[in-house]
């Protein structure tokens, strides 16, 4: 697996359409998870504000901590992958259900190892933060999440009903 954490780039634009046009698709279709829901805030064809707004740079009022979002690019096929939306801090909600990390693979690329992978990757960007203890949640049902945290060293502290579901709570030690 020939993979990289990327930052945005006008360079990767048709990645991302690409990318992103398939999984709203999906979304649309299946209703299937949208994590992580930062590439999802925008209106991507309107890239350049896509791209100014992607990242939360300070704590705004409402409660959004500075983040830093990363896209997976397969380096041998030049395309995303999944992506990934790093914390850089922890508010309660944050804290409860959300985690450091968000994380998300596209449609097509699932069940292919991907995840777990760019997760190792992700908690490398947060060893660079100075985070070095990680929380990662994922609903109870997400089996597939689940076993790409624990392979990373997730330990499950416990599970937090929110809005009808199971939440699970996993700690990385860096």
């Amino acid at each position: 697996m020939n993979i990289e954490l990327v930052r945005l780039t006008p360079a990767y634009k048709t990645q991302l359409f690409d990318m992103l046009t398939e999984w709203k698709a999906d979304i649309e279709t299946n209703h299937t998870n949208h994590s992580p829901w930062m590439i999802f805030r925008n209106d991507f064809h309107d890239f350049e504000y896509y791209l100014e707004n992607l990242e939360i740079k300070e704590e705004t009022p409402d409660g959004r901590v500075p983040d830093t979002t990363l896209f997976c690019l397969d380096k041998d096929r030049n395309i995303f992958v999944g992506a990934v939306n790093i914390r850089h801090c922890l508010n309660e909600g944050l804290l409860l259900t959300g985690g450091h990390i968000g994380d998300g693979i596209r449609p097509s690329e699932r069940r292919k190892g991907y995840a777990t992978a760019m997760i190792a990757l992700a908690l490398e960007e947060c060893k660079k933060l100075g985070i070095y203890r990680v929380l990662m949640c994922c609903d109870k049902d997400n089996v597939g999440s689940a076993k790409s945290i624990i392979r990373n060293g997730g330990i499950l502290e416990n599970e937090v009903e929110e809005d009808g579901h199971l939440e699970q709570r996993y700690w990385i030690q860096l």
